[in-house]
């Protein structure tokens, strides 16, 4: 398996991804079979070539080879032959959410692998439909949900008594800029967990407090102690924190976007894509009656497990 994801510098959803299932993975082996990670560093096997010039080998087809069964959890895969995981198809859908390089480099890969790969993974039905009506899709596309880990500690005892809670890489696409200004008007504390991306998305007000890279063990805690979690991105390939949030008992107010409708399966608030309105009034709504979808939510993050992810993965491979 490619684990070379997780040594990049900001490691994203993708990164939770890679550990995950690197992980199920291990634990789930067919007879026969072994799990070998590969990577530039921190890897059973180390491939002695810079990042950069792996990225410019592979985009070539080139050296160095892994083997006959390669796992790729990111589009940075070794072709042909590796089963690739495409988590979305954002660089298509809401390229102004990304770098230009970002677009360009996603849309090239995407599209080698749709025609070189021994087949793709991808995370809903609702990027299998985008995936087809994007590119020449000339592999077999395997749907294998993402799974979800329960975080479990006590709230964490140095933010709010209440918040409405945000995770994930601050850029563009997540927005969470919006978020901001809808808390602002709520007059209610915003907690927001991730890295900064790129962008120069300016997230700082008086209510929000911005955490950064955590722990598991302090991603738990902020989550024990949210009112509410918000995720009104305009694009997702799947949404991890929804099902995170909703693992731990927290209510989530979620855009309307297809991927996270289907992976919310009725039991979040919807709201709509970039209005503030919408946005504001569903967040407004859950505060005043916070327990209203939490059953729900911890019936449906119950479905996904890292367990049945690996199985599916290993499917493609047999």
């Amino acid at each position: 398996m490619l684990t070379e994801q997780l040594n990049a510098p900001v490691p994203g959803g993708t990164g939770r991804y890679t550990a995950e299932l690197l992980k199920a993975l291990g634990e789930r082996v067919p007879d026969g079979w072994s799990v070998v990670t590969a990577a530039t560093s921190r890897a059973d096997r180390v491939i002695r070539v810079p990042r950069r010039a792996l990225v410019a080998l592979w985009e070539r087809g080139l050296p160095p080879k892994l083997g006959p069964h390669v796992h790729a959890p990111t589009p940075l895969a070794p072709l042909p032959g590796a089963v690739v995981t495409v988590h979305d198809v954002v660089p298509w859908t809401h390229p102004e959410t990304l770098t230009p390089r970002g677009v360009a480099w996603h849309r090239k890969v995407i599209a080698r692998a749709a025609r070189e790969a021994r087949a793709l993974v991808v995370p809903t039905h609702a990027v299998a439909s985008q995936l087809a009506a994007c590119v020449r899709v000339e592999v077999p596309v395997h749907v294998v949900p993402n799974g979800v880990t329960r975080l479990v500690a006590p709230p964490a005892d140095d933010l709010p008594s209440s918040y409405v809670l945000a995770i994930g890489t601050v850029e563009p696409r997540k927005g969470f800029g919006m978020l901001v200004r809808a808390t602002e008007r709520l007059r209610v504390p915003l907690v927001v967990i991730g890295q900064q991306g790129w962008g120069d998305v300016d997230l700082r007000a008086p209510h929000v407090t911005l955490l950064g890279k955590v722990s598991d063990q302090r991603l738990a805690s902020v989550l024990a102690g949210a009112t509410v979690l918000a995720a009104p991105s305009l694009a997702e390939g799947f949404g991890l924190p929804v099902l995170e949030a909703m693992a731990a008992g927290v209510p989530v107010v979620h855009s309307d976007d297809p991927a996270l409708v289907e992976v919310a399966g009725g039991a979040g608030t919807i709201v709509r894509r970039g209005d503030l309105a919408s946005l504001t009034e569903g967040l407004r709504a859950v505060l005043a009656d916070p327990r209203h979808t939490v059953e729900a939510g911890i019936t449906r993050a119950s479905e996904f497990t890292w367990g049945k992810t690996a199985q599916g993965v290993w499917d493609t491979h047999a």
